[in-house]
């Protein structure tokens, strides 16, 4: 009776572990024929995100693009100096929401958190009939920000995911797409130090 039922056990093993590899060989299989067809960029996208939420924790940290404005640059300048590039590249600024001015009204000062919302409507609206999801990411968003220390960054959303992130865009789409991400960041590099 023992027998038999040693037997048995070793045969249920067997058929769990050819289930198992079945199910891995299979799976894994039909994971990387898809990761395949993206994009030849997304892997290396991926994985700096993933590099940075496991150096910071945190995985908004690892989704934004951060430049740190010069000291001697007004936030005033900074924002004139983003407009004009924007409109040098036919961008609108479409939006400033203020979250929060240096003084409160009360007179007590807090730290400064105001976004600027920017715009091409005619690269929008192709991103929007490609997928509607993209209208979630829009429009750009650029985050002026002070932190404790009272240093001033520019933040906005890393856009290498959404350009590489999947199945490579059609030509006409990436060359727009590498438009925008492009003026948003010269627009942060450039107004950082007070340039137009």
């Amino acid at each position: 009776m023992n027998f038999l039922k040693n037997i048995l056990s070793i045969i249920g093993a067997i058929v769990i572990i050819g289930a198992l590899v079945v199910f891995v060989k299979y799976n894994l299989k039909d994971k990387m024929d898809k990761a395949s067809k993206l994009d030849p960029k997304a892997m290396s996208a991926y994985m700096n995100m993933f590099n940075a939420v496991l150096t910071t924790g945190r995985s908004a940290d690892a989704m934004v693009r951060r430049v740190k404005i010069d000291p001697d640059v007004s936030t005033d300048d900074v924002i004139e100096s983003m407009n004009s590039i924007a409109g040098d590249a036919n961008m609108l600024q479409v939006g400033d929401s203020r979250m929060a001015e240096m003084y409160d009204h009360n007179g007590e000062r807090q730290r400064y958190i105001r976004i600027l919302h920017y715009c091409a409507p005619n690269i929008a609206k192709t991103f929007i009939d490609y997928s509607e999801a993209y209208g979630a990411f829009m429009p750009c968003r650029i985050l002026i920000v002070e932190d404790d220390n009272g240093d001033r960054w520019l933040m906005t959303m890393a856009m290498e995911l959404m350009l590489f992130g999947g199945h490579t865009l059609p030509p006409e789409m990436m060359k727009k797409a590498e438009h925008v991400r492009d003026t948003m960041y010269k627009m942060m590099d450039l107004a950082a130090k007070g340039d137009f």
